[in-house]
């Protein structure tokens, strides 16, 4: 595997992470929640929960026009059709409730509070896609 180092975005990335940090961090602090995706989109409609949940996915919804204000959105590469994209979507929103959520849940926030639950379920997230996209790209796809 080689890095096209000319296209690889450091910047951005580190930016990106920094952005996602602070708003877990500030969403655990000020709202006592975990800023896990699965978790805010399953509980959106429970008028129980507050506004701050659709705040937050209005936030997620908008964020590639306020990036689009200061540099060039990155061209969508659509490699299958989609059918498979909806199978691929419902697949991933089972497996996430299966685990009892996703990777911003686990992966960022869960292993940031060193959750032994969560550190399992990164692993696992990983090694699937790991023997998944090795499997489409080497065994079946070429």
């Amino acid at each position: 595997m080689m890095i096209d180092w000319v296209h690889f975005t450091f910047w951005q990335s580190l930016a990106g992470g920094a952005l996602i940090g602070l708003a877990a961090t500030m969403l655990i602090l000020f709202n006592g929640q975990v800023a896990g995706i699965s978790g805010i989109v399953g509980k959106l409609f429970d008028m129980r929960q507050g506004a701050w949940r659709f705040a937050f996915v209005i936030g997620l919804l908008l964020s590639p026009w306020l990036y689009r204000l200061f540099a060039a959105l990155p061209e969508a590469q659509f490699e299958f059709g989609w059918p498979l994209y909806l199978v691929a979507g419902l697949t991933v929103g089972l497996g996430s409730r299966l685990g009892s959520g996703c990777t911003s849940g686990h992966g960022v926030c869960g292993l940031s509070r060193l959750s032994k639950r969560s550190l399992a379920a990164t692993l696992v997230f990983m090694g699937t896609g790991f023997v998944t996209v090795y499997v489409a790209r080497h065994l079946i796809g070429g």
